[in-house]
């Protein structure tokens, strides 16, 4: 096949020795294909770096009109809201969104981005948990893939990013500005494997140092998951701590909301005796009792700007151009969690 040529269904047909129409099937995951063939076929297809044609596609009327949504989980206020903003974004552009819940599981990211219905779609947003960068930079080589989330190590792929060392170094200097000096932080996983936790624990610390106030190990409080219960129970160690910290930085607002629950059942003041910030402004926060201080990101500049780079990288001469790095800013919402408003 002549380099200059985009591979073609008849390319992995051959490679595979099958059929085309087999390799029509395995790509629209008929069901009565033998797991040997299906399993040939798609090796075949990364091996070929077989994509859809979407010139080709649109001379014949046949877009695909879909865009994958790769996200961990669905149930987590940040991701829901990212995936109706990425829907509206997405909408104005008459592209319908498929959205993919990995759980941050590697099979399951794997699968959503290399397997055969990953072919059927425009484009790819993704939030990169799982798969090494290396492995997915040479399938993808950044044409139709945009990331999400924490900055990549490697320039080679369009990325929308969010800075998290600023922003809770940001959250950090707010309560160091109260007077607060005992700061406990409450997110990081025992894995140690989460970018997120690692950037905003770097933020927290890179605050603290400044201001010359030292970061206790025993107010470094591990979390199963970034959910409501582990908040709760990140809540009870930290009251069978000698001394109580005077300052919480939460890293996102699940963890915070179940912190607030317990610390009320215990009678600690929030924020007379604990001030709290959380992370992602989630709905709830503001409904909080008290209302939660926290970081707001701009989930609406997120996906707009997802898709104008896909929308880019359709155009004419628009894989030629080099990978572009979008941050998007956040703001500290400040409520009574941190600052009480009462007499």
């Amino acid at each position: 096949m002549p380099e200059s040529r985009r591979p073609r269904l008849v390319d992995v047909a051959e490679r595979a020795g099958v059929s085309p129409r087999t390799v029509s099937n395995v790509l629209h995951n008929h069901p009565h294909i033998r797991d040997s063939t299906r399993k040939k076929v798609e090796e075949a297809l990364v091996a070929l770096d077989y994509r859809v044609n979407l010139s080709a596609r649109a001379l014949a009327g046949r877009n695909t009109g879909f865009i994958a949504l790769v996200i961990p989980v669905l149930d987590n206020p940040y991701f829901s809201s990212l995936a109706a903003h990425v829907i509206e974004a997405c909408a104005a552009r008459d592209w319908t969104v498929l959205i993919e819940q990995t759980s941050a599981q590697e099979d399951r990211e794997r699968n959503a981005v290399f397997g055969p219905a990953s072919r059927l779609v425009d484009g790819v947003i993704l939030q990169l948990d799982s798969i090494p960068e290396e492995e997915l930079s040479r399938r993808f080589s950044h044409s139709s893939l945009v990331l999400i989330g924490e900055e990549a190590s490697a320039a080679w792929a369009d990325h929308v990013a969010v800075d998290n060392v600023s922003a809770a170094r940001e959250a950090t200097e707010h309560v160091l500005a109260l007077g607060r000096r005992r700061i406990a932080t409450a997110g990081i996983l025992p894995s140690g494997l989460n970018t997120t936790s690692e950037l905003r624990y770097r933020g927290v610390w890179q605050a603290m140092e400044a201001a010359g106030v030292s970061l206790r190990t025993d107010y470094l409080l591990e979390v199963g998951n970034f959910r409501r219960p582990d908040g709760a129970d990140a809540a009870e160690r930290l009251l069978r701590l000698d001394v109580l910290p005077d300052a919480l930085i939460c890293y996102n607002d699940l963890i915070a909301s179940g912190m607030l629950a317990k610390l009320r059942e215990a009678g600690v003041s929030v924020p007379e005796d604990i001030a709290i910030v959380g992370f992602d402004d989630n709905e709830e926060s503001q409904y909080q009792a008290p209302p939660l201080t926290t970081i707001a990101w701009d989930l609406g500049a997120i996906a707009q700007r997802c898709v104008e780079q896909l929308v880019e990288r359709s155009q004419p001469g628009g894989d030629s151009r080099p990978p572009a790095r979008t941050f998007v800013g956040h703001e500290l919402i400040v409520r009574e969690s941190t600052v009480s408003t009462r007499p």
